[in-house]
């Protein structure tokens, strides 16, 4: 496209809090410091290229409502192109770092696998080229093994070897071109890589295929030189029925079994772990817990809906202690915040997408100074580990090692513990107070 097609807007800028401009960040500001880094570092923002630019506004009852110009007839390498003027249009004027994409929001399907792949990778070279105008890098890329028909039972987890080798074409070019694009991390979700019923289903073999076709992605990461992360995102159900990356304890399992715990981190979804019944804040304390904490896709869910909404984040408050704990654990490496959100379908102006992103950014951004101030105050962190504090003294370093069952159970013969208080409601209070 040669026009830009967010007309009238500038980039967006920092005003603060006290502003009443629609598109301007109130907190957001890049270049702040909080607790020693620059805003913009800890929360590493990305902006997916699939919602955004890929989602015509369908659901399951209705079509596309959300008339963008590359979504019509005609060339479709000619439309990708265009689309991809615009993504990195709404990347600078967002300031945005860093995009995601997966290999189909970048290239279309053309017919044959070998053409498709073939057509992605021209337009990978003119991804590169928008990458090194734009200064806006990759965070990860991935590829898509759940759209195309051939994948409707899973790819790495498919009863068919042939989907199995088609599924590895597509990961073999997109961590390729990831690797060649710059980014720090390569994401697998296995969108079908589960079962709708078990009637038809060989669970054993079909865990296997996921671990072996793991195991030939970090393979291959290390044969091609790729240096970043390799990242699983977990999910519980939707598209199906049961999904073997049920949630981040499930992923380390299934990582331990297959030898692969130092090789593969978590990629964890806000959406993905309310509808695994668990909070974000446990999700992210879990990937912390196992040493698997990697990255973040940002959304949130409806709470009266039982389905992945994908919505933009807009409170802060409910994002301050999984903000607080990632900060405690010296926040993200490779990883980084990726809008993984969706306008609503009748939100159909093209400003309502730089309304969205300007909206859950400030609110990241809002969330990161209230958990810095959780951390900054320290209380929260003393008080967990005054609660603990007893399994320094000898006995609790001889429960830990040293002492048999037997021998455990001969110091427990002349104790009598009290009950202490957790003191959940005082805690609850003091980060009322703080964020």
């Amino acid at each position: 496209m040669t026009e830009a097609y967010f007309t009238g807007v500038e980039r967006i800028r920092y005003e603060g809090p006290d502003s009443d401009t629609p598109l301007a960040y109130r907190w957001y500001d890049p270049d702040r410091m909080v607790l020693g880094r620059r805003m913009a570092d800890h929360l590493r923002i990305a902006v997916c290229y699939w919602h955004s630019f890929c989602w015509p506004g369908s659901d399951p009852f209705g079509g596309g409502t959300l008339d963008r110009p590359w979504m019509g007839s005609g060339d479709p390498v000619a439309l990708a192109e265009a689309k991809m003027d615009v993504a990195f249009e709404l990347f600078e004027k967002l300031g945005a770092p860093f995009f995601t994409f997966h290999d189909r929001d970048v290239a279309p399907e053309m017919g044959s696998l070998r053409e498709t792949q073939a057509t992605f990778a021209r337009l990978t070279e003119r991804l590169q080229g928008c990458i090194e105008r734009s200064g806006v890098k990759l965070l990860w890329g991935t590829a898509n093994l759940f759209s195309h028909p051939r994948y409707m039972a899973g790819a790495a987890t498919n009863p068919d070897p042939e989907v199995f080798a088609c599924a590895a074409a597509q990961v073999r070019d997109a961590l390729e071109a990831t690797h060649r694009l710059g980014g720090v991390n390569y994401v697998l979700w296995g969108g079908r890589e589960g079962y709708d019923t078990l009637l038809n289903t060989d669970m054993a073999r079909e865990l296997d295929q996921l671990g072996r076709f793991l195991t030939m992605v970090v393979e291959h990461k290390h044969k091609i030189g790729f240096t970043g992360t390799i990242l699983i995102e977990p999910k519980p159900m939707e598209p199906t029925k049961h999904q073997y990356d049920h949630d981040v304890a499930t992923v380390y399992g299934f990582l331990k079994r297959y030898g692969l715990e130092t090789e593969v981190a978590v990629n964890i979804e806000v959406n993905h772990a309310t509808l695994a019944g668990h909070s974000f804040e446990h999700e992210v304390a879990t990937a912390l817990a196992l040493g698997v904490f990697g990255s973040i896709d940002m959304n949130r869910g409806d709470p009266q809906n039982g389905w992945d909404t994908d919505q933009f984040p807009n409170d802060h408050v409910e994002l301050a202690l999984p903000m607080a704990r990632i900060l405690e654990a010296g926040g993200f490496t490779n990883g980084g915040f990726n809008f993984d959100a969706k306008i609503r379908r009748q939100s159909v102006e093209p400003d309502d997408l730089l309304h969205a992103h300007v909206g859950g950014i400030d609110t990241l951004a809002r969330a990161l100074l209230a958990g810095a101030r959780l951390v900054e105050d320290g209380r929260l962190r003393s008080l967990r580990a005054e609660r603990y504090a007893g399994w320094k003294s000898d006995l609790g370093q001889k429960l830990l090692g040293g002492l048999d069952l037997a021998g455990a159970a001969d110091a427990g013969l002349g104790l009598d513990p009290r009950p202490r208080s957790g003191r959940q409601e005082m805690l609850e209070n003091l980060v009322n107070r703080l964020v």
